[in-house]
């Protein structure tokens, strides 16, 4: 190792450490379910994103290894040129009318999606309008693009409203996208798209939304655009089938004409192999079934509102939350480290979150309670909560 890079690694990372921002990545030794094992220890999962179990479900396993037996276990090429299988036309097709669009395409991750979609219609004489809380993978589909990137207060709509004009009438830019997410992962609110697509039509904004954490957890399952009834207004519906659905990948959901644009210019769908014959099948049956019954979705909103009201009965901060995400919020950032490592010595596996993912001074616990969780593992974890709570002094 070259000495300049030794001495920048060393220093940083002591410097992390000693600040409590770095973060130690722990290994699963179970399937990620409801109760997993780490280094030998039973824990109650509450930082998985799997919110509806569907990762562990025996019919999309089944599914997976039915499309292993009958297409392998890779796409053998990227889409463009012989890795587009019948799996990921079927779904594609799923996709689209589950979110109740013309069309959609599928990637490799969601994080591909921003990457992908922003750059692929946004340019250097553009400009986009960004929620200044978005997901990291929008702020670096945005700097991809080249596009001028003007931030607007955290869901403030008189704020997007006045940056939307002075764009407008300022005559600089050809093409101009309000971009958001749909669901907040960090404080589990969500974004206001009515008032968005209202602020939209009336300067003749691209609309753009990332609903990571909206599809399966809001409008019945089909997400935060449905859920508002609003699928003729956005324009992007970007979604990851990697929380909710519980497999990997991503997607665009829109127009026929957009996704054929998406298709001829989008780089990582030109330029990296498709995602595994496994996974499209396992996504699809996920789709279907979330399709076919809200049971899985019922019980994640069960499972969620009761932990909220016993977590927030005891006594601690869990913020403006309007989804499952359930942030207990600590604040500084040494004993927010703490307190999770406190909760795993009790058996609850809910990881802690500092700067740069929250704003420094803003360090939680974030909890992700899933349709799959008991109540009495969650009764379990309450009371993880409140004994470590009150030897902290938090409560």
């Amino acid at each position: 190792m070259s000495k300049v890079l030794e001495q920048f690694l060393t220093e940083n990372l002591s410097e992390l450490r000693s600040q409590g921002l770095y973060n130690e990545i722990d290994t699963v030794e179970t399937p990620n379910g409801p109760i997993i094992r780490i280094n030998g220890k039973e824990q109650i999962n509450l930082s998985s994103n799997n919110y509806l179990g569907l990762a562990t479900d025996e019919r999309l396993k089944d599914a997976a290894v039915d499309a292993i037996g009958k297409w392998g276990v890779g796409a053998g090429a990227v889409r463009t040129i012989n890795g587009t299988l019948e799996v990921h036309e079927k779904l594609e097709e799923t996709l689209a009318a589950f979110k109740g669009t013309e069309a959609a395409i599928s990637y490799q991750s969601g994080f591909n999606c921003n990457m992908a979609a922003i750059s692929a219609v946004m340019d250097k004489d553009d400009a986009i309008l960004s929620d200044e809380l978005n997901h990291a993978s929008i702020i670096d589909g945005c700097r991809l693009s080249k596009a001028k990137i003007i931030r607007f207060g955290h869901s403030d709509m008189d704020d997007l409203r006045k940056q939307a004009k002075a764009a407008k009438e300022s005559g600089s830019y050809n093409k101009i996208m309000v971009i958001t997410d749909g669901v907040f992962s960090m404080d589990g609110d969500i974004a206001k798209l009515p008032e968005i697509a209202e602020i939209a039509e009336e300067y003749d904004l691209i609309t753009y939304v990332d609903d990571a954490h909206g599809s399966g957890v809001l409008g019945k399952g089909a997400g935060t655009v449905k859920n508002f009834g609003l699928q003729e207004k956005i324009d992007f519906q970007i979604g990851t089938l990697s929380k909710a659905i519980g497999v990997v990948g991503g997607y665009v959901a829109g127009k026929k004409e957009l996704i054929d644009w998406l298709k001829v210019r989008s780089r990582p769908f030109l330029f990296s192999t498709a995602v595994t014959p496994a996974d499209a099948a396992a996504a699809t049956k996920a789709i279907e079934l979330m399709m076919e019954s809200t049971e899985l979705y019922e019980r994640l909103w069960k499972n969620a509102d009761y932990l909220k009201k016993a977590l927030s009965k005891l006594g601690f901060d869990i913020g403006h939350s309007e989804t499952p995400i359930t942030p207990c919020i600590i604040g500084e950032e040494k004993t927010t480290q703490t307190f999770s490592k406190r909760l795993f010595e009790e058996g609850v596996y809910a990881k802690a979150i500092v700067f740069p993912t929250v704003p420094k001074g803003t360090g939680r616990v974030r909890n992700m309670p899933t349709a799959a969780h008991t109540r009495e593992m969650l009764d379990r974890a309450v009371a993880a909560y409140e004994k470590v709570g009150k030897e902290m002094g938090v409560i």
